[in-house]
């Protein structure tokens, strides 16, 4: 398998690879423009354009793009993340083509009809209230706005319901002239694919568009402190966040691979002294999140009202002890998984396309794997215990709480733990 690219001269990039055998492939276009590329008065507007990219271009309403797709088998969908959306296709291969053309004409000339317009702002509004009515969606959207309060990254993808209901036409016309320049899109590829014929396809279709550089973001600053919800539910909902590395870090890899062994799986630290030995929870997780500035280490679980106190105090202890007494067992274990997620999910030509683009996106080249797993292994138990200390002590915890969680410790009480 050969990973292919090439840049056109206005900047638009192809990347792809081919993977012999297969007879079907993943397509699609990441754009680098997400919720963080997002003025305030503009917070959900790339979450909307995104739902908008279906409802009908120049030559195909909505319900051709969907047939063009379906009638040939194929699968079309779209994500929109803190700093990038894609747009992407399954398909057999010799409707690769097609898919392309489907997913073009989506990107370059969506005509935002203003009655779908207010279709899909009913849809939108739908989503937000339903997410909002889930306690273990809404908890992570606070957290994130506690560890970057006042800031594009801490503001919520999906938009509060106030901003959707004033979008218009051309409020999402401006979002793409600003930001879905060539440069800032990156057409990739995986499976049963032709990397020459899909850059010939590029270059008679986005190769005449002119540059327009989008303004870079500004520069992620986290903060911490607490968002406390006290609700009558069933569970007592904890997440904390402490400020890690971002995945342009030299530790990104150590990151990982400390989170993996803290609350990664049925034997790391946090499941096995908190729901296996103690009980206080079904399912309790740590990870590593990452953004081009900045990252976070997240940590998730749900316990009674009675037990939030313990369930907060015992995952600091664990984290504070991560520090002191990592094991050469727990480290390797952790690199096995790490390993053996990315080479199992790579199987996959889906998971294989978004690999191409998000590491287009970040360094502008695709890493191979040998080079991969040579800094996964790379990384020391020394190394997890010194980051897992800087961790404790770099920066004020975030934490967000719902539910019945009066009783749980302040931020400020878990910042003194962490810090002892």
């Amino acid at each position: 398998m050969t990973v292919e690219t090439t840049t056109l001269s206005n900047g638009f990039r192809i990347v792809t690879e081919n993977m012999p055998g297969l007879k079907s492939a993943t397509l699609g276009i990441w754009v680098g423009a997400g919720g963080r590329n997002e003025r305030i008065e503009q917070n959900g507007i790339a979450h909307f354009l995104e739902h908008m990219a279906f409802k009908g271009t120049k030559s195909r309403n909505a319900l051709q793009i969907a047939e063009a797709i379906e009638d040939v088998g194929g699968f079309i969908n779209a994500y929109t993340s803190r700093e990038m959306t894609a747009y992407y296709v399954r398909v057999l291969e010799n409707d690769v083509l097609l898919a392309a053309d489907v997913i073009s004409d989506i990107i370059l000339n969506s005509i935002f009809d203003p009655r779908e317009v207010e279709v899909e702002r009913g849809v939108i509004l739908q989503e937000i209230g339903q997410s909002l009515d889930t306690p273990d969606d809404v908890i992570f959207d606070w957290l994130q706005e506690v560890s970057y309060p006042d800031q594009p990254l801490g503001r919520t993808i999906l938009g509060p319901a106030e901003r959707v209901r004033g979008f218009s036409r051309k409020d999402l016309q401006g979002f793409v002239t600003e930001f879905y320049g060539p440069e800032q899109m990156i057409l990739a590829a995986a499976g049963a694919v032709d990397h020459d014929l899909l850059v010939k396809f590029a270059e008679s279709t986005f190769g005449g568009i002119a540059r327009r550089p989008a303004l870079q973001p500004a520069t992620a600053s986290f903060s911490g402190g607490e968002r406390r919800v006290v609700k009558e539910l069933e569970q007592a909902h904890f997440s904390l966040a402490l400020e890690a590395s971002g995945y342009r870090d030299p530790d990104i890899y150590t990151a990982q691979i400390h989170s993996v062994a803290l609350g990664g799986g049925m034997s790391s630290r946090l499941f096995q002294e908190i729901r296996e030995k103690r009980g206080l929870c079904y399912s309790i997780y740590a990870q590593a999140g990452a953004f081009a500035d900045t990252g976070m280490l997240t940590i998730y679980s749900g316990t009674s009202a009675a037990d939030i106190r313990d369930l907060t105090n015992l995952t600091v202890a664990e984290l504070r002890r991560s520090a002191d007494d990592m094991t050469e067992e727990e480290v390797a274990r952790a690199r096995a998984q790490m390993k053996a997620g990315m080479l199992m999910g790579l199987e996959s030509p889906s998971s294989r396309c978004e690999r191409l683009a998000r590491m287009t996106a970040i360094w502008d080249r695709v890493p191979t794997l040998e080079e991969v797993v040579e800094k996964i292994d790379a990384v020391t138990v020394q190394g997890v215990k010194d980051y897992a200390a800087a961790l404790c002590t770099r920066n004020k915890p975030a934490l967000a709480l719902y539910g019945p969680v009066a009783e749980a410790p302040s931020a400020e009480e878990v910042a003194e733990k962490l810090a002892a």
